[in-house]
């Protein structure tokens, strides 16, 4: 007897779900499998490997916005939702591991909080990451939402909210959401007036943080700090 689409879907996807569970499925593959989970009656390959090549890889897709999932054919409101919850599950496994030790702790996992956080905005964002006197995270506060090219920063405002949560060092963190450019000059000068403006108060501008077409810049590393 002929095997049916029906029967081979299940069968692909069983086979799939045996490969994760062995360690040996492909990333185009694990992209496949979750989006069987959001349409479980369609043969979801062609939707998979067309959001691979647009986005260029898993991770883009990840954190691809809802709108642009969502104009791809085939994908619907429930299945970019889907893929949205894992962004937001890959951004509170990495808050949930800076809350537990100092941020200069390991600078990849900092890093990569930043960068997910970031990833897939349109427009420049300015966040402050608040941190206690042994540099674990307390808040990570939206501060600014701007343009495709600027976002103001407001140094009182920070100061008033640091003060308020005994926060006695701040990361910044921003985006260039259409260039991979590091910190531009304006940046820079923000990032001295702001980290002077600080020190007066006592709080440590310990970095500040870009992150610019999948790169991540830190004006510490860098040495763009006083």
């Amino acid at each position: 007897m002929p095997t049916s689409n029906s029967d081979f879907h299940i069968g692909h996807r069983e086979r799939l779900r045996q490969k994760f569970l062995d360690g040996k499925i492909a990333d185009y593959e694990i992209l496949e499998l979750l989006l069987a989970y959001a349409i479980p009656r369609r043969d979801v390959r062609p939707i998979a490997r067309g959001l691979l090549k647009r986005f260029g890889n898993v991770y883009n897709v990840i954190n691809a916005p809802i709108d642009e999932l969502t104009s791809y054919p085939g994908m619907g409101r429930s299945s970019a939702i889907m893929l949205g919850l894992v962004k937001n599950i890959m951004l509170l496994a990495f808050k949930n591991k800076i809350m537990d030790r100092p941020v200069f702790y390991d600078a990849q996992l900092l890093n990569g909080y930043c960068m997910t956080m970031m990833s897939g905005k349109s427009v420049e964002e300015f966040h402050v990451l608040y941190l206690d006197n042994e540099y674990r995270l307390i808040s990570d506060e939206m501060h600014s939402i701007g343009t495709i090219n600027e976002a103001p920063v407001y140094g009182r405002e920070i100061a008033k909210r640091a003060l308020a949560l005994n926060s006695r060092h701040v990361v910044l963190v921003h985006n260039h959401p259409v260039s991979d450019n590091t910190f531009s000059v304006a940046d820079t000068i923000a990032t001295h007036e702001l980290q002077q403006f600080l020190k007066m108060l006592d709080i440590e501008l310990f970095d500040h943080i870009l992150v610019a077409n999948g790169n991540v810049y830190s004006a510490k590393n860098m040495s763009l700090l006083h």
